[in-house]
C-alpha cells in the first residue's frame, strides 16, 4: 500500500501537467500569491510607462507576467506546455529554452525575476543557470529571486505538509542559496515572506559590472 504522501506527490504530478488546473491550485494554497506580487512591487517596481525590460526566468504558466508592462516582459521555461497556456492567456512574450542555455543576447535585460525555479535544481544545474542569467543581464540589474524554505519548526502546520511534498527536491537553507548565486551576482538584501501557506526566502540581487 502507498503511503498517503506518495498518494498526494502522484496526484500533484498529475496536476502539475495540466496548466490551468495547477494555476488554481497553487493560486488558492498561496493565497493568489499576494506575497510574490507584494515582493514584485517592493523590489522590482514595475509601472504602466516602465522602459525597462524585465525576464520571468522560470516563469512556468507566467502567472506573474500582468504585473510587469507587457510589451516588456518576456518569459522562459523548458515547459512548452506551460508557455502555451501563458501565450493564450498572459501578456508578455515567451520562449522556451533551458536555463542553463539562454537564446538572449548578452546585456539584454534590466531586472528579472525567479520565483520558485532554484529549488527544482540540483547545485551545479542551479550554478550554470544562474550564471547564465548573470549573462543576459545588463550591470547594475536587479534580480528578484524568491525561493522555497522550510516552514518554522512549530509553526505552519499546512505549510509543513506542502513542503513535505513539495515536486522541488533541493529545498535549501539560506547559505546554500547565497552559495548557488555566483560571484556575478551580490545580494543586497534578503527577507522571509510567507504567501498563503507556502514560506519563501527573498534575496534582492544586484548584477555586478
Amino acid at each position: 500500500m502507498h503511503r498517503p504522501s506518495f498518494i498526494l506527490q502522484d496526484a500533484l504530478d498529475r496536476m502539475s501537467a495540466a496548466p490551468r488546473l495547477w494555476n488554481t491550485l497553487r493560486w488558492i494554497v498561496e493565497a493568489g500569491f499576494s506575497g510574490e506580487r507584494l515582493a514584485i512591487a517592493r523590489e522590482l517596481r514595475p509601472w504602466a510607462g516602465d522602459r525597462r525590460r524585465f525576464l520571468d526566468f522560470g516563469c512556468g504558466t507566467g502567472e506573474f507576467a500582468g504585473d510587469f508592462p507587457g510589451a516588456q516582459y518576456v518569459g522562459i521555461d523548458p515547459s512548452t506546455g506551460y508557455l502555451r497556456f501563458a501565450a493564450h492567456n498572459r501578456p508578455g512574450s515567451y520562449v522556451a529554452s533551458s536555463g542553463e542555455a539562454l537564446a538572449i543576447a548578452t546585456g539584454s535585460f534590466d531586472a528579472a525575476l525567479v520565483c520558485g525555479v532554484i529549488h527544482h535544481l540540483p547545485d551545479a544545474v542551479a550554478r550554470a543557470a544562474m550564471a547564465e542569467l548573470a549573462r543576459v543581464l545588463r550591470p547594475g540589474a536587479t534580480v528578484l529571486v524568491m525561493e522555497d524554505i522550510p516552514p518554522p519548526d512549530g509553526q505552519n502546520p499546512a505549510g509543513q505538509l506542502m513542503h513535505a511534498v513539495d515536486r522541488g527536491g533541493h529545498i535549501r537553507g539560506e547559505a546554500e542559496y547565497r552559495a548557488i548565486f555566483g560571484p556575478a551576482l551580490a545580494v543586497e538584501r534578503s527577507y522571509s515572506l510567507r504567501s498563503g501557506i507556502c514560506d519563501y526566502a527573498v534575496y534582492v540581487l544586484e548584477r555586478l559590472p
